[in-house]
């Protein structure tokens, strides 16, 4: 064995060629393929957010093109070639209206009086959602909670009437002072919050009761007393963010207009009312227009208006 030769250890490393060259070929194809998915999924969104007249419109007019475009059509719009296409205005040359998005066009159809009424039920819709979330925030405020009794909210021909009353024992101004107290700070502020994206504008006006203010001989009154209160109110609104824009007028009514007439000493007569306007209680009591519209005739215009009594 010792004699016997060792034999060679041979390794065989085979070596592996590259890959032939594919070339670019398959990009080209990717790319086509990716450019018509995404022209399927436009084509889709497109038939999507179609009205249902049209596609019917469309439909037609490949169904029978010459005849839309000479005798015109639903959904077939109006070209701006020489041929007018459909549509109900041939004089149009950028494509038909959509029926449901022409809400200008049905105000422009609209009479004045149509209009008015239009307004006035956007106001109604704007004044109960407000009295809505007045009354939420009122209820979920354990503060504000506490003085639900203090703060009546109705609904008048003016818009929403927002009052806050005194009571025997829980004043919102010191005697014959215009400094609000802390509690009645916390009623404003809060309503104030609520105010800050009403479209409708504000009235703000301090009433007192019929006692005679101490230092009338003065010439400081109940009005001038109920003035300056309405004006600290306005300023405690204003803080907790209302628009100062907002406000309509700021008015001191003294004893004039009581809540109690029976009884005109009584604490409730002392009150501050915040009134969100209507347009037409803003026109009627401000004597400003509703933009858009002709402004109101009153009962005098109308009988001297010609017009009225059929003749010319």
């Amino acid at each position: 064995m010792a004699e016997k030769k060792l034999q060679p250890i041979i390794v065989k490393r085979i070596k592996k060629g590259g890959h032939a060259v594919h070339g670019g070929a398959w990009k080209i194809a990717y790319a086509d393929f990716v450019t018509a998915m995404m022209a399927f999924f436009l084509l889709m969104w497109l038939l999507g957010s179609t009205a249902k007249g049209e596609l019917q419109g469309i439909a037609d007019y490949f169904n029978a093109p010459l005849k839309v475009a000479m005798a015109g059509g639903d959904g077939a719009g109006n070209s701006s070639s020489i041929i007018p296409g459909g549509g109900n205005d041939l004089s149009k040359v950028h494509g038909q209206v959509r029926r449901s998005d022409s809400s200008l066009d049905k105000q422009r159809r609209m009479t004045p009086e149509q209009m008015r009424a239009d307004i006035a039920r956007q106001d109604a819709a704007r004044i109960k959602a407000l009295q809505a979330k007045i009354d939420s925030i009122i209820t979920a405020s354990p503060v504000l909670n506490e003085y639900r009794s203090q703060i009546r909210m109705d609904v008048t021909p003016d818009g929403l009437q927002i009052q806050i009353v005194d009571e025997q024992n829980r004043p919102m101004f010191d005697s014959g002072s215009a400094l609000v107290k802390p509690y009645m700070r916390d009623i404003l502020r809060g309503i104030g919050a609520s105010l800050t994206e009403v479209e409708n504008r504000v009235s703000l006006a301090g009433h007192t009761d019929a006692v005679p203010y101490g230092n009338s001989d003065r010439g400081y009154s109940n009005w001038e007393l109920s003035a300056d209160r309405a004006n600290a109110s306005r300023r405690e609104l204003v803080a907790a963010g209302m628009p100062d824009s907002k406000l309509a007028r700021v008015v001191g009514l003294a004893a004039s207009d009581l809540l109690e007439a029976q009884n005109p000493r009584a604490p409730s007569n002392r009150r501050i009312t915040i009134t969100v306007l209507t347009r037409e209680a803003e026109e009627r009591l401000l004597g400003a227009s509703i933009p858009g519209l002709p402004a109101a005739q009153s009962a005098e215009e109308k009988s001297e208006n010609p017009l009225d009594d059929g003749k010319r």
